[in-house]
């Protein structure tokens, strides 16, 4: 991404001490992990990652209990009971955190700090999604109860582009700033290593060196970021430094700063799950407004047309949508949607990148309009996982939308003019694991 003007401060990402599991009083460093707490597939994923081990994270990001205090209450008592216990420790000194993610052919490699927080319109931290008011709260109180931040957010910036990440590094050198120091540090022996069950290995180191740290701000400060993954817990972030005026420990939050020069990031779609509205009726809907076609299965093969009917018509460009549709045991392809009908409900304002995406036509059209399904979690749930979607969706009787990814650079380019997109629009990854460093605000 462009970088700021000279009159404007870039990124700051200070070190912390983190507050880390000690191997030797869990099952496994992998059995405590969890993904973020938006990707947890409940209620089957929680109740896997609660039985994991009786120290799982999950414990903490998503607590159990009957009524909304009740919940971060019992979180904050978790998190004071395991620091006492001797299950978390607060690593002895500050500290930025390399943090590497390894399956396969995918390698990403990124610092881990605390981010001084900034407003959008200082165009440091640039959101791209807009955010649900219910989940911020919930966040917020979480975050108020246990005075710590639990997971990183991932956010991504666009370094000088020196090396490739495909290999470690190796063929394009060290690199300098922020690079340079990420590269040594993986020259050394880790903080901690796991592999979770995913296949996803996960390394750890602590950057101390004032050397390192001085040389890593100086890097970062020339830049701007995205967020990829995490604008509820940034809204969050923004509202909590509100409260606290801008002082303290509450003017920063944890991130994960990736450069996606160096090692992009993937990205894919968040499906939808209309739990109220049976496939027949969402059909039956459709009729003389979208095209909606059976297409043969399984998942995989259906996923294909949907991709084929999305890229053939531009997508993101030309406002050729298309969606798949599942629930009843079949899939149906929606695509061209009638001209008219999107005048009429999509706003007329915004950008025409905006105005074209699938998540755009999805909520504007689709859910206000012709399906008038509330956008609220009594009606809508947004699955990570396609697959998932599809079951929950036929055990429940209801209807999957599944959606095919936005462009990344469409994404940028929004982004950059200030341009929020539908909630839940897109799903950058890899995303961090949780659990591997936390940070407590009563640490300073």
């Amino acid at each position: 991404m462009s970088t700021p003007g000279p009159a404007r401060e870039g990124l700051r990402l200070s070190p912390f001490r983190g507050l880390r599991y000690v191997p030797e009083r869990v099952g496994s460093l992998a059995a405590v992990t969890s993904p973020p707490y938006d990707v947890v597939i409940r209620p089957d994923g929680l109740r896997h990652l609660e039985t994991a081990d009786p120290h799982n994270i999950v414990r903490l990001i998503l607590p159990q209990a009957a009524g909304f205090a009740s919940r971060h209450r019992k979180a904050a008592e978790t998190l004071r009971h395991w620091q006492a216990e001797g299950v978390l420790a607060a690593d002895p000194e500050p500290a930025l955190y390399v943090y590497e993610q390894r399956s396969g052919d995918l390698l990403q490699r990124g610092l881990i700090g605390a981010l001084r927080l900034s407003p959008p319109e200082e165009g440091i931290v640039l959101p791209h999604e807009d955010v649900m008011p219910e989940i911020v709260e919930d966040r917020a109180a979480l975050m108020r109860e246990t005075a710590a931040n639990l997971e990183p957010l991932l956010l991504t910036y666009r370094g000088n582009g020196n090396g490739n990440g495909a290999d470690g590094g190796a063929s394009g050198g060290a690199g300098d700033g922020a690079t340079a120091v990420i590269e040594r540090a993986v020259q050394r022996s880790p903080l901690l290593s796991t592999t979770t069950e995913d296949g996803v290995s996960h390394r750890l180191w602590a950057v101390t060196d004032s050397a390192d740290l001085a040389e890593a701000d100086a890097d970062l400060s020339g830049h701007q970021a995205l967020i990829a993954d995490g604008h509820h817990r940034w809204a969050t972030y923004l509202r909590l430094r509100a409260e606290h005026a801008g002082t303290g420990p509450w003017d920063s939050g944890l991130v994960l700063l990736v450069d996606t020069a160096r090692y992009p990031l993937r990205v894919r779609a968040i499906h939808r799950l209309l739990h109220r509205l049976p496939v027949a009726d969402a059909v039956a809907a459709l009729e003389g407004s979208f095209r909606v076609r059976k297409v043969d299965g399984p998942l995989p093969r259906a996923l294909d047309s949907l991709a084929a009917a999305s890229e053939a018509s531009g997508t993101s460009r030309t406002g050729g949508n298309a969606y798949l549709l599942a629930g009843d045991g079949g899939f149906r392809l929606v695509d061209r949607p009638d001209p008219g009908l999107l005048a009429r409900t999509v706003p007329a304002g915004p950008p025409e990148a905006w105005r074209t995406l699938d998540a755009t036509v999805l909520h504007a059209t689709l859910l206000e309009h012709v399906w008038q399904v509330p956008d609220s979690p009594d009606h809508i749930l947004y699955i990570h996982d396609v697959a998932a979607a599809v079951e929950q969706a036929e055990r429940r009787g209801g209807t999957a939308v599944l959606m095919h990814p936005v462009r990344e650079e469409v994404v940028r380019e929004l982004a950059q003019q200030g341009v929020t997109m539908p909630r839940k629009s897109t799903s950058f990854g890899p995303k961090p694991a949780t659990g591997l460093v936390l940070r407590s605000l009563e640490l300073g």
